[in-house]
């Protein structure tokens, strides 16, 4: 539910203000605050703290959304290009990442500055000035705000990427989750890794990497409730196998076909559980579990219980199925069921 929720500015937005302040300071002398264009045309304005003569700083608002790099300080400090150099270059300075691996869509070596932020900040930059500049960014603290995310797995260093497709941040948005699983998948692939495992939380991603250390760290992927999304991908990109590790809840949603996961959009079939508990031959108690909550936490204790696992490896199974059926056969799929803490396996299909 984001009703309500302020909403906030990316990293692009933030650093094509800052890098428009400094071309200003540059020519003419340091602005209070500068406007630019959003992606929509919109315009936006941002206070500006000067910091060198042609160093200016713009501090990220991210709204009501829990962004680990709200209050981030996006610095730019601009100079003018020698003669002959024919284009405006932008730089990563102290915490701002690198690329050091293929698949991002950027140059390995080239800042992490994506397709859309670049666009916005050459255009900020063409409104003030009418000569070629150097813009190097710099984020204090950039790269302990990396460190919580997915950017080293990625394969950027260094520092925090400047991101954004609409240049505005939205509370608990899906879509950039949405985004950095694809991403993960493409880095991962561009490497001609074959093999991607899904993880549906930290918990289940650290028994993925107990349970897999042959496979690369770059295709352990924490899907959240993204496995449908994440498996196309995977099989678009032309990779083999997924390997799918969770927990009784999520992997009873697949069984029963459902690949957005999320708790408010569906919810677990608790017939589907009765019947994959009859059909394994589960005593009395178990099969009557299914049914009495809607959790499937409970169906699992009791399967626990009363020492009888072959429905939760037929409910694996059943999962496995459904994602292979998903992605039309493209892949060959395991499920892996992890008790509630991610230490024990409990069944694999």
């Amino acid at each position: 539910m984001t009703e309500g929720l302020r909403t906030g500015w990316t990293t692009g937005t933030c650093a094509s203000a800052a890098a428009k302040a400094a071309a200003i300071a540059l020519a003419r002398g340091a602005p209070p605050e500068v406007d630019v264009a959003l992606p929509t045309g919109a315009r936006v304005a941002f206070a500006v703290e000067t910091e060198g003569p042609s160093t200016c700083v713009v501090v990220k608002d991210a709204g009501d959304d829990p962004d680990c790099t709200h209050g981030a300080r996006l610095t730019a400090t601009v100079r003018w290009r020698q003669s002959g150099e024919n284009a405006s270059c932008l730089l990563a300075g102290p915490g701002v990442g690198k690329i050091t691996l293929p698949g991002l869509g950027l140059p390995i070596g080239a800042p992490a500055i994506n397709p859309v932020p670049r666009r916005m900040i050459l255009a900020a930059l063409a409104e003030v000035v009418d000569r070629p500049v150097e813009v190097v960014f710099s984020v204090p603290g950039g790269e302990d705000m990396a460190a919580k995310t997915s950017n080293a797995r990625l394969g950027i260093v260094g520092g925090i990427s400047i991101l954004g497709t609409t240049g505005i941040v939205r509370p608990f948005s899906t879509a950039a989750y949405r985004a950095s699983v694809v991403q993960q998948v493409d880095v991962a692939a561009a490497q001609g890794q074959t093999h991607m495992v899904l993880a549906t939380g930290s918990r289940s991603e650290r028994a993925a990497q107990r349970l897999l250390p042959e496979v690369a760290d770059v295709c352990v992927v924490e899907v959240g409730d993204f496995t449908g999304i994440c498996l196309r991908r995977v099989a678009e990109r032309g990779m083999a196998r997924a390997t799918f590790v969770g927990m009784a809840g999520k992997i009873a949603k697949l069984a029963a076909g459902v690949m957005m996961t999320h708790f408010h959009r569906s919810r677990v079939d608790t017939a589907l559980l009765a019947a994959v508990a009859a059909e394994s031959g589960a005593p009395a108690s178990v099969i009557a579990a299914a049914t009495e909550t809607e959790t499937a936490r409970h169906f699992f204790d009791s399967c626990l219980a009363a020492g009888c696992l072959e429905p939760l490896s037929n409910l694996c199974r059943r999962a496995a199925d459904a994602c292979r059926h998903h992605v039309a056969g493209a892949l060959a799929v395991e499920v892996i069921m992890v008790d509630f803490e991610g230490d024990l396996v409990v069944a694999r299909g």
